[in-house]
């Protein structure tokens, strides 16, 4: 792992508190939510946060999309700031909950810290094997350019040779994404980004058909994929043609071409690479063991990120992110424990 330093990889996203409950359907039902939605909480669903913690024995976790992937990453290499996290968070006891985990993890957070709102929050509903997720942003929301202004920052940004992204950005602040993804592509840099959740496909096509073309690396999973190509009008509802079709869309930087990789559960991810589709099988879990399907699609691209920075080929990138994602789900929440045993 010679070949892996310090601030390798930048990640910027909604750094989030998960609060995480196991609840019934009446609790849903009760808040308008859907088992397996992402959505952002509207005024009907702020009241949930406090009965979460006062009547459902919730725990906090360190979340947000984009943090927990870096946290996986970290977690497998074993080595430490390897990565670095751009978000912002209020002045608040949440906050340093946030920092504690994030340092115990390894993970350099560079946060931008705001007045104007608390440290956003994410209510992880767990029915069954389902999950919901309604994220309050609140701080998050509140992420400037600025930020990326800063001397030290600056200095981030030049150091790194992969950058990550979520889509859930998007609704915070495109021009911080395009500013990264434009230095990426000047520099020859890989820009890596995540549909995350259909409602972003739906609502938020402007600021995502803008980032696209500078997308060398896009993640998705086939909801996500389905709904992108419902909403662009490309014409067919087969996954394996829509990564195909998303991978031949306009792209800046010509020196390599876009890999685009679908998960879709239990069945197999495929990956568009050089316009060929290929399919990775995914192991049979049995049911018994699955706690929570909550960041599992993160724990994907953490796995695949810890071995892209050491510049394993994409089969292996792939292999290690089922492999992350079967770890996380045979736990409460995107979070794991002991060393990882990751064999190829």
């Amino acid at each position: 792992m010679s070949n892996v330093r310090d601030g390798l990889l930048l990640g910027m996203g909604n750094p989030l508190l998960d609060i995480s409950a196991v609840v019934d359907e009446a609790f849903l039902k009760k808040y308008d939510l859907l088992p397996d939605n992402a959505i952002l909480a509207e005024e009907k669903h702020k009241p949930m946060y406090n009965e979460l913690m006062e009547n459902y024995n919730a725990e906090f976790i360190a979340g947000g999309s984009v943090q927990n992937t870096l946290r996986v990453a970290e977690w497998i290499l074993q080595k430490g700031n390897i990565a670095v996290f751009f978000g912002c968070v209020g002045e608040d006891k949440y906050a340093k909950i946030l920092e504690e985990r994030a340092h115990a993890a390894g993970l350099n957070v560079q946060f931008q810290y705001t007045k104007k709102a608390p440290t956003g929050t994410c209510g992880v509903l767990i029915t069954g094997h389902h999950r919901s997720l309604c994220a309050n942003l609140a701080a998050a929301n509140h992420f400037t350019i600025d930020h990326l202004e800063k001397v030290e920052n600056q200095q981030h940004i030049q150091n790194a040779e992969y950058f990550y992204v979520s889509g859930f950005f998007l609704t915070v602040s495109p021009p911080s994404i395009l500013t990264v993804a434009k230095h990426a592509v000047e520099k020859n840099k890989m820009f890596m980004f995540n549909l995350s959740a259909p409602f972003l496909s739906q609502f938020f096509k402007d600021p995502l058909m803008q980032v696209l073309p500078y997308v060398d690396v896009l993640f998705g999973n086939e909801t996500e994929a389905e709904t992108f190509a419902t909403e662009q009008n490309l014409g067919t509802c087969d996954v394996r043609e829509i990564a195909r079709l998303m991978a031949d869309l306009p792209k800046v930087n010509k020196k390599r071409s876009r890999v685009v990789v679908i998960t879709q559960g239990a069945r197999p991810v495929l990956v568009v690479e050089n316009g060929v589709v290929h399919e990775f099988p995914v192991e049979k879990l049995d049911m018994a063991e699955v706690v929570d399907t909550n960041g599992a699609g993160d724990a994907f691209v953490g796995g695949f990120l810890s071995q892209l920075v050491q510049k394993k080929p994409l089969e292996v990138c792939i292999s290690c992110g089922i492999w992350a994602a079967q770890k996380i789900i045979r736990n409460s929440g995107c979070t794991f424990e002991g060393k990882p045993d990751f064999d190829l």
